[in-house]
Formats: C-alpha cells, sequence, structure tokens
C-alpha cells in the first residue's frame, strides 16, 4: 500500500478547525550510481521546510547560511552530520548494488532514496517519526516504529526485509533515532531559528476567471506559514454550495499558494457584491477579503501571462517519487549542491521516518 498524505493540514469552517502546529526536521538521501552530471548521492536537511544544509558525494557536509553560526557554536553536531553523511552514501551504495544484482538490474541508472526525519506537535507534544526507502521510483521499504519490522509494500522487497529485520541492533537504533535523536534535535533547531523560521508573510489574493462561464477562482499565494483557511461569504456567512475547495501546496520559494472555486452561473449581476473571499492566515490578527467584482478578474489572457512568466494558477505538485516508467528527474543546484526530487501521480510518502544512525545489511 502507498503511504497517505497527512491531510491534518486542511482547514475547515469560519476560521475553521486550525490544525495544530507541526514542525519537522526531515533528511532525504539519494543515491544514484552511474550518473554523469549530478553526484552520486546527495543529503539535503529541512526544518519546517526550509533547508539548513547538504552534502554530497563530491563535497561534505555544509550548513546553509542562517544556520552557519549554530553549527559554529556546535561543532560536534556538524562532525557528526559530516559522519553519518559519509557512513549513509556508503551503505546506500551497497544497498543499490546488491538490489541491482538481485533483480537482474544490470544496465541503465537506478535511484535509491531514503526519506527519515519526525515530525512533533507543539501543542500536544506528540510525536512521529519515520524512515523510509524508494527504489526505482516506488515505494520499497517503511520502518514500523510499533513493530519493530520493516513493511514491503512490494515482492522485491521481501528479502531485504528479511535481513534488515534480524538485524536487532539496527532496529533499536532507527526506533531510538526516530523517537529520541530526531525530536531532541528538531527542538533545539526551533529554538536557534526561531526568528527567521516562524516569520509570517501576507500573500497577494486575486480573482482569476477562464471564461465568463468559468468558476471564479480566489487564489492567494505568497504566503508562509502553510496554516491557513480559505472559504467564500455570502452575507457575511460562511457558504458551502457551489464552492471548491483547493489544497494548501507549496511554491518553488518556500512559500504556499492555496485556491477555492465559486461556481457564479446562477449568480445574478445585481447580487456578485453580496459575496466575498475570506482568507485567513494562522498569526494574522485580520482576514483579507476580497469581494466578488467583475472589475478585478483576471481573466484567461491574464492566466497565460501569468503561465508564460512562470506563476501559473496550479499549486505545484507534491514531491514524492515517481515510477520508474515516467521518471521526471528535477535537478536543483544550490551552490553546487544537487537535491534529486521525484513526482508520482497520487502517490505519496508520509513524512520520513528514519534513522539516519541505523546501518542495515542490504
Amino acid at each position: 500500500n502507498n503511504f497517505i498524505p497527512d491531510l491534518s493540514g486542511v482547514f475547515f469552517g469560519l476560521h475553521g478547525v486550525v490544525a495544530p502546529i507541526k514542525h519537522s526536521l526531515k533528511y532525504f538521501f539519494t543515491e544514484t550510481p552511474g550518473a554523469q552530471s549530478i553526484p552520486e548521492f546527495v543529503a539535503v536537511a529541512f526544518v519546517d521546510e526550509v533547508q539548513i544544509g547538504d552534502s554530497n558525494s563530491v563535497r561534505e557536509a555544509k550548513p546553509k547560511k542562517d544556520w552557519i553560526k549554530f553549527f559554529e557554536d556546535h561543532p560536534q553536531d556538524l562532525e557528526w552530520y559530516r559522519f553519518q553523511s559519509n557512513e549513509i552514501h556508503q551503505f546506500l551504495k551497497a544497498t543499490i548494488e546488491t538490489l541491482r544484482r538481485r533483480l537482474n538490474h544490470t544496465e541503465g541508472v537506478h535511484i535509491l532514496q531514503r526519506m527519515s526525519g519526525c515530525e512533533w506537535d507543539d501543542e500536544t507534544g506528540e510525536i512521529n517519526g519515520y524512515d523510509q526507502y524508494g527504489y526505482g521510483g516506488v515505494d520499497f521499504l517503511a520502518f514500523d516504529s510499533q513493530t519493530l519490522t520493516w513493511i514491503a509494500p512490494k515482492p522485491q522487497a521481501v528479502i531485504t526485509k528479511m535481513r534488515w529485520d534480524s538485524h536487532k541492533p539496527g532496529l533499536e537504533s532507527t526506533k531510538n533515532f526516530i523517537a529520541h535523536q530526531c525530536p531532541e534535535f528538531l527542538k533545539e533547531y526551533l529554538q536557534y531559528g526561531r526568528s527567521f523560521l516562524q516569520t509570517t508573510v501576507f500573500p497577494s489574493v486575486s480573482l482569476i476567471q477562464k471564461t465568463s462561464s468559468s468558476p471564479v477562482s480566489c487564489h492567494a499565494t505568497g504566503f508562509y506559514p502553510d496554516r491557513a483557511v480559505m472559504f467564500w461569504r455570502k452575507d457575511g456567512e460562511e457558504i458551502h454550495e457551489g464552492v471548491d475547495p483547493g489544497e494548501s501546496l507549496p511554491n518553488n520559494d518556500g512559500t504556499f499558494q492555496m485556491s477555492i472555486d465559486l461556481n457564479v452561473s446562477s449568480v445574478t449581476p445585481e447580487d456578485w457584491q453580496r459575496y466575498d473571499c475570506v482568507f485567513h492566515l494562522s498569526g494574522m490578527n485580520e482576514d483579507m477579503i476580497t469581494k466578488l467584482d467583475k472589475t478585478v478578474i483576471r481573466t484567461n489572457r491574464d492566466v497565460k501571462l501569468l503561465n508564460f512568466l512562470g506563476v501559473g494558477t496550479k499549486p505545484a505538485d507534491t514531491v514524492t517519487f515517481i515510477s520508474a516508467a515516467v521518471v521526471v528527474l528535477t535537478l536543483t543546484i544550490v551552490t553546487g549542491v544537487a537535491f534529486v526530487a521525484y513526482k508520482k501521480k497520487k502517490e505519496f510518502w508520509q513524512s520520513p521516518q528514519t534513522n539516519t544512525k541505523s546501518q542495515n545489511s542490504p
């Protein structure tokens, strides 16, 4: 079974049921033996979706600008990351070579991914951790911290699962990392990065209608953090009939965007003034209210121009894995560091549950 995305960030109601504030520490690792134009190994770390550092097979772990002082004050943490990056690189390299031989994947470029990390709810104290692997663009193994076993969604992963399940020290190490060490790191990073991690960024809100018979889309983009509510009102009361809400999804710059459509086919011209779109961002004292007004609606022509400029009205896809048959490799190089992301329609991995310290035999 594929993993289902966490929908706790979807909000409902007047100001919705505002989801608890969840913080996250995520690690992404990619091993691509034989790749010619990118590093064989890439590792990237994020706190609350903000990159804090990275490393690859040609350069040791290096913090991003805002985090340089933290690691100067905590040199042992940076050394730990550098050691772990090398260990995980060697482990993933050995694992993918074993898989290629076992599955007779002797030709072409094959990709092994690992996602690990934890989430912490600062209201309830709840902690969720994960450690998951993908091979060839599909789910391969996921750690179950309740049973201390690995879950194999594909028959090809069963042999590896059995071997890793038999390695008890690795299982305990993985559990310890996702349940204790990762949350400790996360809380420490949140304390340090409070000033810039919790910055509130307000969106621009616009009305878009592709044709005169299309729904009117109320579109907010550029907001941060991802804790927002958006709804349509009539005469000051929230409405649901004729309303099609969209998800809050990421932009390429780390901010978020959200849309909600209103079917106006049965709305008379004189009634348009009775409708407005409301955007509420957690931490804002006031809502952003946009009146339904034909004179400010962007047309299909405007939408095409936005798309041409790279500011489309469609939210960015959620980063996840893609099947090997339709692999689209998106390579983002920041200061010489490559991070590989894969996309697969309607196939998601939950936030990583991983132990960056455990080493299992492939």
